[in-house]
């Protein structure tokens, strides 16, 4: 850095249309005209909003850091704020506002950035992730679309004595159409629902993920499992056994949970990138190309986003 060039820090440079407080990364002597843009975007905003022309606002929850700096990359008049301990991404793609960030992993990490994103106003929220494959049917890379989503380790009669009421949780069909839809022009064949787990005995799978064959890549509508531990050995056949679902991961059921407490369509998807068949130490360390699921996630969800305008508008 020469000696000239200011360091970068997060300036609080006004508030957004909601009152939520906006920061900026700027050297603190360009304060004064970031918070000249910033007012400048809040008021087109509210003039797209008085006419008419703005729909509500969309959340996508990212699993990986690299995937919500993709969709980043494709919206417009963008800034950040801070909430909740979330970093927050706002931005306009065409009319429509979007709200993105990444919530960390577990079930209390997403239901709070799920939360957070419809305190902010978001009426459709958009999870997308990796996860582990309990479905023999399923290759690496092959997506779920999370149909259902069910907890895996918690009471849920006790869940459901509280609203909405519900032991299991489910994709807006309208978003899970939109989903198979944006898939299959994409170039992936869909699997039949009865090679869904849900639709089977239940029984462990008898061979273990692997690539699909010249490349040919899956999608299934289909059952989640959600839980707050790393699904490997002998838990993945108990996991199976409960829940009949074809994937198994850590936040899918509590953003669905969230969504539905709080009357707001959402939508799960999960790409495959093992088979729960080695330790989280063992997962991590093993190379997985964290890249292509990146933009292959955003792209998906790029593609959503357009189809939900379309969408609104039929």
């Amino acid at each position: 850095m020469s000696n000239d060039q200011q360091p970068l820090t997060w300036t609080l440079v006004g508030t957004d249309a909601d009152g939520m407080p906006v920061a900026l990364p700027c050297p603190p002597d360009t304060a004064r005209e970031a918070q000249a843009a910033c007012e400048a975007r809040k008021a087109a905003l509210e003039a797209a909003r008085r006419a008419g022309r703005s729909q509500a606002r969309i959340g996508i929850i990212g699993a990986l850091d690299q995937e919500v700096a993709l969709i980043a990359e494709s919206l417009e008049n963008t800034w950040t704020t801070k909430a909740g301990g979330i970093q927050i991404i706002n931005g306009t793609l065409g009319d429509r506002e979007v709200l993105a960030c990444v919530a960390g992993m577990g079930t209390v990490n997403v239901a709070a950035a799920t939360q957070q994103l419809i305190a902010l106003g978001a009426r459709t929220v958009i999870f997308s992730g990796i996860a582990g494959s309990l479905n023999p049917a399923l290759h690496i890379e092959d997506v779920v679309i999370g149909q259902t989503l069910r907890y895996v380790d918690t009471d849920t009669a006790l869940i459901a004595e509280s609203a909405p009421g519900l032991e299991e949780f489910h994709s807006t069909d309208w978003l899970v159409d939109l989903a198979a839809q944006a898939l299959l022009a994409r170039g992936y064949t869909e699997l039949p629902a009865e090679k869904s787990n849900n639709c089977a005995d239940g029984s462990a799978p008898s061979s273990p993920a692997v690539t699909s064959a010249q490349g040919e890549q899956q999608f299934l509508v289909g059952t989640i499992s959600t839980g707050n531990r790393f699904v490997t050995g002998p838990l993945k056949a108990q996991v199976l056994e409960a829940t009949h679902a074809d994937c198994a991961e850590m936040e899918g059921a509590a953003v669905a949970h969230v969504c539905a407490k709080n009357g707001v369509d959402c939508l799960v998807l999960r790409a495959i990138s093992d088979n729960c068949d080695e330790a989280y130490d063992a997962f991590s360390s093993r190379v997985f190309d964290i890249e292509e699921y990146a933009r292959s996630a955003s792209a998906l969800v790029l593609d959503i986003l357009g189809s939900i305008d379309a969408h609104a508008k039929n």
